[in-house]
């Protein structure tokens, strides 16, 4: 005969467990990790500065990086900029990013761009399990970028992007036998962009929509039988509101969400793995798998998003004013941020500065960030 009471201590068991692991999951640290995560990096000051935000703000040379379709809007005929970024300053002093960007109109529908970035690791010392040196390199990675835009309305325009990637961390040295070489990775963006120009109070403004999949392509590898790891696909969507207050002053606020098309890490708790392991599966199931696999649920996909805020004043069409904020969950890297930032526009050349702050109280590596970037406009 069946034991009614040692039943339901097992269903009560069970049921307390799960309840317990839900109620684990989703709140301890689960970060998700990629390869050549410098793809991510803000190249540009204006951006940099605004929390980085980039999707719907007015188009740019570095439209690029975050939304290429903005190019088919763009009003400079050609474009270039460069950008200077010493990196985690807070911890070591021989890290660097630049970046090198150019665009040019076509027409008053086509516009195509291109981009450079090199990110510099600084110098490392390799030794093998006895603690040996067997060699120093500096790591280093780069990106080239192709990009083409075309109007498909007056209000509305797509963008297509290519990107090829290098990464060289190790410099063929390896410890005790094993194999390493530099990893190579291709990817492409699409995009959408929307503005609406309207009028609000009299006033002239503009309403943008954007919407972007970037560093959609392949996995990376650093060995003949490495392991594979997927590179930083994104999805980020955004909107900006620009208001022109009157014939000297104008300001635009700015939104941006953003979501790592990769898969979440699984969980271990209790001997249970919670999750959907990732090892082996493609990219385009990776894409879909990623809005789904959180151990936690859909809490836990909630606290994936990532937030940027930011705020842009210009006065007279020559002097900017920029503030931000970026905001990551705790159990997801917990990169919560203040950024600010001015701008200087001549005719021919500008300017840019950006300056990152952590939340009060918080330990952050990218604190005191400085970014600095040189743009030239020029007429055909």
């Amino acid at each position: 005969m069946i034991n009614k009471t040692a039943v339901w201590t097992l269903v009560f068991t069970l049921v307390s467990s799960s309840i317990f692991a839900q109620n684990r999951l989703g709140q301890d640290l689960n970060a998700i990790t990629t390869g050549i995560p410098f793809l991510l990096i803000a190249p540009d000051s204006r951006a940099g500065a605004m929390g980085d935000a980039g999707a719907a703000t007015s188009p740019d040379v570095n439209s690029i990086h975050w939304n290429p379709a903005k190019y088919a809007f763009a009003e400079q005929p050609i474009s270039i900029n460069t950008s200077y970024i010493p990196w985690l300053r807070n911890i070591v002093d021989d890290i660097n990013f630049a970046n090198l960007s150019g665009a040019y109109k076509i027409d008053d529908r086509q516009s195509i761009g291109a981009s450079l970035m090199y990110f510099s690791l600084g110098n490392i010392t390799f030794t093998n399990s006895l603690g040996t040196t067997i060699g120093s390199h500096k790591p280093n990675e780069f990106s080239l970028d192709f990009a083409y835009a075309l109007k498909l309305s007056q209000k509305m325009s797509g963008g297509v992007a290519f990107r090829y990637a290098h990464s060289n961390l190790t410099g063929g040295i390896a410890p005790d036998g094993q194999t390493s070489k530099p990893g190579n990775a291709y990817a492409g963006d699409i995009s959408f962009f929307y503005t609406n120009p309207m009028q609000t109070a009299g006033k002239d403004a503009v309403l943008n929509f954007g919407a972007v999949i970037s560093n959609l392509g392949s996995k990376i590898s650093y060995g003949d039988n490495s392991y594979e790891e997927f590179i930083p696909a994104n999805l980020r969507l955004g909107t900006s509101y620009e208001l022109e207050i009157d014939e000297y002053n104008k300001i635009m606020f700015a939104l941006d969400i953003n979501k790592l098309l990769v898969p979440t890490p699984t969980v271990t708790l209790n001997d249970t793995v919670y999750g959907i392991p990732s090892d082996g599966i493609s990219v385009p199931k990776a894409v879909f798998q990623s809005f789904y696999d959180a151990p936690g649920g859909f809490s836990e996909e909630m606290h994936e998003l990532m937030y940027s805020l930011g705020m842009e004043y210009w006065y007279n069409g020559q002097f900017a004013l920029r503030g931000g904020y970026f905001d990551e969950h705790a159990t997801k890297g917990n990169r919560k941020y203040f950024t600010m930032g001015v701008g200087v526009k001549l005719n021919v050349f500008s300017i840019d500065f950006a300056y990152l702050v952590p939340s009060a109280g918080r330990q952050n590596p990218l604190a005191n960030t400085l970014r600095f970037t040189l743009g030239f406009n020029f007429q055909e």
